[in-house]
């Protein structure tokens, strides 16, 4: 079999074309029928997304020589959430690029998709060693990403072997209030990139107290978010509650990560010292925060949604679990 490098470099070049070429608009338009959520151009961000930032000729090369393919492989089985388009697509490539036998089961939300992927893998490479998985089948490891009762279903099922599990996660923004206006749509895109159905999605703002903040108005081009966002913002009228109308979602105040997709919480503070003290209070519930503040980790406005190939889910390195 050929090595990685040249297997997925070989794949981002031929996804240059998508979106545009007659064939991925099929698979483009059998994606939305099969989840609503899914918009076309929600779909064409992530494939560019994963051409771009983890199929690059230097950032693929740069990544891969960080780590040693293991000399024995085993059988891998990979549990794929459907949130987004192709969430499970740095999984699939860690597996084959730690030198191990990957057993994919996608997420019937996302499975059009996948399989696109998949196929042109095997186009690329006949023998690159991806197949179906299964829950009779014995496996040597297992990467699952679910919420906590899938979580808890994982543990016991893949009890006795050695297992990567994700749960749901939250982003957050942080500001303080010298942003500019290229900023603000930045982050605009952060919030309402896949419809704040992202662990990346930017969900809650953290701003000084008193700085009241204007975000660009937006719209809501997923039909099924819209009618979140019609429903949320009657009730809370009937309510009396308070509430910013940004057209893709509303923003209220709170200092928790909302449950609705359709809101975003506005949380005020005092002293940057606070700021920190509230991550470190909900590490465990932190996907990633933009931000241009001095504090560790942060990321710019504007990439929430364009992970690299170093923002491992969950900040657990994928290639480390693999090969160590």
């Amino acid at each position: 079999m050929r090595r990685a490098f040249e297997i997925f470099t070989t794949l981002g070049d031929r996804l240059c074309d998508f979106g545009i070429s007659t064939r991925s608009l099929r698979i483009i338009a059998e994606a939305t029928a099969a989840n609503p959520w899914f918009t076309e151009e929600d779909i064409i961000h992530a494939v560019r997304a994963i051409r771009y930032d983890m199929l690059g000729h230097d950032s693929l090369g740069r990544w891969l020589k960080e780590y040693i393919p293991v000399q024995e492989p085993k059988d891998v089985a990979v549990i794929m959430a459907g949130n987004i388009p192709l969430v499970g697509f740095n999984d699939l490539l860690c597996v084959i690029a730690s030198g191990h036998r990957c057993h994919i089961k996608p997420s019937s939300k996302d499975s059009v998709l996948m399989r696109y992927i998949v196929e042109e893998l095997r186009n690329i490479e006949p023998e690159i060693p991806i197949y179906d998985y299964s829950s009779e089948r014995h496996y040597d490891m297992a990467i699952a990403t679910g919420g906590e009762d899938a979580n808890r279903y994982f543990h016991d099922h893949f009890m006795g072997i050695r297992t990567l599990l994700r749960s749901s996660r939250h982003s957050l923004a942080i500001l303080d209030g010298k942003e500019s206006a290229k900023e603000l749509e930045a982050l605009n895109n952060d919030i309402t990139r896949y419809s704040g159905l992202g662990c990346r999605s930017v969900a809650l703002l953290m701003l000084p107290r008193g700085y009241d903040v204007t975000l660009p108005m937006c719209k809501v081009a997923n039909p099924k978010l819209n009618a979140n966002i019609r429903t949320m913002r009657a009730l809370m009228t009937m309510q009396g509650r308070r509430f910013k109308d940004q057209g893709g979602y509303l923003m209220v105040e709170g200092q928790e990560f909302p449950t609705s997709l359709a809101t975003v919480s506005l949380c005020y503070y005092d002293d940057i010292d606070s700021v920190k003290h509230w991550i470190a209070e909900h590490s465990e519930a932190i996907q990633c925060i933009v931000s241009h503040a001095d504090i560790e980790g942060v990321i710019p406005f504007g990439c929430a949604q364009r992970p690299t190939l170093w923002d491992y889910a969950d900040g657990v390195d994928t290639m480390r679990f693999l090969t160590e």
